[in-house]
């Protein structure tokens, strides 16, 4: 029996006056809708140059197989990607051959972190990690950001760092040690290699792996102004970084906040979702 389908919206934790995200009896359908948003997170990721040749990916967890989960097939450009293209994959690692796209290439960095995310947090849908240029460069500093902006505070408390460097993730003991340290928390710092983000959506995620992009862009800004002056950034204070942080950190804060890219993305490409029957046999 297939597996019961993962809920996308949690009607409590949206306030009346915001739409909840649309809700899905028949998994099969749910399953052709991850697909399609899973690809439009691709092509945000390529619009904004998150891609570094082959490297990064972003995952999301299968509505009727909960073992499994969807991923890109490597060596195709994000920006090129589309439902059809992608890879169903256990968390052995194997590519699910009936449900799969043509190109079965798969990222071995990809499957040792993510089955590795998936597997220790149930609660998530979708993990993403690059090697963005400025949460890279922070990376390199092996430090927590600081409360020091509103969208700072979405990570207030919500971030962890794992600080070692063993080079490329080949082995499922690294991709462990990057769940663990990830712990609970939406965001990890991968020191000298970039960041992961891993939420209860596909648009969540994709919101605060930009925002957090941001952020380490604003704090090395910050604090090289600072420098200058002989200063240290002014940091907001904890009960109000911790309740910026209830209101912007939430997961429908960041289903929220990342709507307008999909609209925008609707609207630049002309292609919504559409739901066909035949999407059944895969």
């Amino acid at each position: 029996m297939p597996a019961p389908s993962i809920s996308t919206r949690s009607e409590k934790d949206f306030p009346r006056n915001i739409p909840p995200p649309q809700a899905f009896s028949d998994p099969f359908e749910q399953r052709a809708f991850l697909k399609f948003r899973l690809a439009q997170a691709y092509r945000i990721f390529a619009k904004y140059g998150y891609d570094e040749g082959v490297a990064g990916h972003i995952t999301v967890r299968d509505p009727i197989r909960q073992d499994c989960y969807w991923v890109n097939p490597w060596g195709v450009h994000f920006k090129l990607m589309q439902p059809e293209l992608l890879l169903l994959v256990d968390h052995e690692g194997k590519i699910q051959e009936k449900e799969s796209g043509p190109s079965r290439y798969l990222n071995q960095a990809a499957y040792m972190i993510h089955s590795a995310v998936h597997e220790a947090r149930p609660d998530i849908l979708c993990a993403a990690h690059s090697h963005t240029m400025h949460a890279k460069a922070f990376s390199a500093l092996g430090v927590p950001l600081d409360p020091i902006t509103q969208d700072s505070c979405a990570f207030y408390n919500d971030l962890s760092i794992y600080s070692e460097f063993r080079g490329i993730v080949e082995d499922h003991k690294e991709g462990l040690a990057i769940a663990t340290a990830m712990g609970s928390n939406k965001a990890v710092i991968l020191q000298n290699h970039g960041i992961l983000v891993a939420t209860k959506s596909i648009e969540s995620t994709v919101f605060f792996f930009i925002s957090l992009e941001k952020c380490c862009q604003v704090q090395m800004l910050a604090d090289q102004a600072a420098a200058a002056r002989g200063l240290k950034p002014r940091l907001i204070d904890p009960v109000n970084a911790a309740d910026t942080h209830r209101h912007l950190g939430s997961e429908m804060g960041g289903w929220f906040n990342a709507i307008p890219e999909f609209q925008l993305l609707e609207h630049e490409e002309g292609k919504k979702f559409e739901y066909l029957t035949a999407q059944k046999e895969n």
